[in-house]
């Protein structure tokens, strides 16, 4: 999933966020050009968030709230920003949706998807991304990533499902460390109640998912809803005839990969290998 964007477009949630940081860098007595270090990021980073020009990551909030002792207010704001740092302007929608779905299921061949990376793996992707990213994007993207992880925790009555191929475990992207790093993560995730998944094995010949990768979501109003993504677009579907076709395909795709338990057996394995 490559949920890549340039800057996102302003909003009044980001400048407001940007008044109150200033308030508090004032009241402590800081100029932009003294925090900042204190901070770990760039006087010109900082003046962006202020003007409402970039959305903060998550951990410079948190650096921030720490260092101006902001009684949690800085916290409170970030909550209520309402631009998605890092993500595509085609799938923000899909992003808003995953927030509330009953359940999600996810079928991937390229990449391991994003709810389930680790911060390393995700970083090798951005950092090979083409054209390539600046620091700040790598960072914006990574804030992303990271804050739509937290569903898996923050929704435990939300089903996810999710059917991998095995090489994408192979490859070792990144190098042995990162791919250890991946596989303890995902064992891990795995162990959640409302987790489930499943590894398509490399012995499987003719599968059900030849034609790319696919993600299903039912919303709150038990309504299906799809998105498939390919190189620098993605697809909203709502079209409940195209919706039915990919069911399909995801149910034969789930009668094809190995059950959960084998999936898990076999991940261990790969781990234990490396």
């Amino acid at each position: 999933m490559t949920e890549s964007t340039t800057e996102p477009e302003p909003s009044e949630s980001l400048k407001t966020f940007g008044a109150v940081l200033q308030a508090f860098r004032e009241n402590r007595g800081h100029t932009q050009e003294s925090l900042a270090p204190l901070l770990g990021y760039s006087a010109h980073y900082l003046a962006s968030v202020e003007q409402g020009r970039r959305f903060p990551t998550r951990q410079f909030v948190d650096k921030a709230e720490e260092v101006l002792e902001a009684f949690g207010a800085l916290r409170k704001a970030y909550r209520h920003l309402t631009r998605k740092p890092g993500l595509a302007v085609w799938f923000r929608k899909w992003a808003l949706l995953e927030a509330s779905a009953l359940s999600l299921d996810t079928y991937e061949p390229r990449v391991v998807p994003g709810l389930l990376q680790t911060e390393a793996y995700a970083r090798v992707l951005f950092r090979g991304q083409l054209p390539p990213l600046s620091d700040e994007q790598i960072e914006a993207q990574l804030a992303a990533r990271q804050e739509r992880q937290a569903l898996l925790r923050d929704r435990p009555n939300t089903a996810y499902s999710f059917i991998i191929e095995e090489h994408l475990f192979r490859h070792e992207v990144g190098g042995v460390e990162v791919t250890r790093g991946l596989l303890d993560h995902v064992l891990e995730v795995t162990e959640l109640r409302n987790v489930d998944l499943q590894v398509l094995p490399l012995a499987r010949g003719h599968h059900a998912g030849l034609d790319g990768p696919m993600q299903m979501a039912e919303t709150p109003d038990h309504q299906w809803l799809a998105y498939l993504e390919g190189q620098e677009h993605g697809q909203f579907i709502a079209d409940s005839k195209t919706i039915s076709v990919l069911q399909m395909r995801y149910g034969k795709l789930r009668s094809q990969a190995l059950t959960p338990e084998d999936s898990r057996g076999l991940l261990t394995r790969l781990r234990g290998a490396l």
